[in-house]
């Protein structure tokens, strides 16, 4: 379905996008970006860092979160700016989820604001990996 500029409304939600991140995931984001750094990598390096085993790149969720702005908004030369922080990391299995809610819409340059997240659910409870993420949107006509 095509977003359109027209039925937007200020509060919609965008369609959240999920994603079980594995290791072949974090490995083809390594070798395609050039990141070798050995917490991607290396689960014994994860661990005497502190963390159970390897651990995706921050901006290997970012990714995530600008595929599911970008499906929403139609084509990604629609988005004009991406941002994000980073909250926790993302440990490998775990399902995260990319998703969205419209904060203001211009009518003159047919531009939409949304605030952006990704989460992931641990012991029950509901984590941000990504917060007060921010998406600039512009629909042609």
């Amino acid at each position: 379905m095509t977003t359109r500029f027209e039925d937007l409304r200020v509060g919609d939600d965008l369609p959240a996008l999920a994603r079980t991140v594995t290791r072949e995931d974090v490995r083809a984001y390594a070798d395609a970006g050039g990141d070798p750094n050995p917490l991607h990598q290396d689960d014994d390096v994860a661990r005497m860092a502190g963390f159970p085993g390897i651990i995706a790149h921050g901006m290997f969720t970012m990714g995530h979160l600008g595929a599911c702005v970008s499906t929403w908004a139609g084509d990604p030369a629609n988005v004009v700016r991406l941002s994000a922080q980073f909250r926790a990391p993302v440990l490998m299995g775990e399902e995260i989820v990319a998703g969205g809610r419209v904060r203001s819409l211009d009518l003159d340059t047919r531009t939409v604001t949304a605030e952006l997240w990704v989460t992931v659910e641990r012991e029950g409870t509901t984590e941000f990996a990504i917060r007060k993420g921010e998406a600039v949107v512009r629909f042609p006509e």
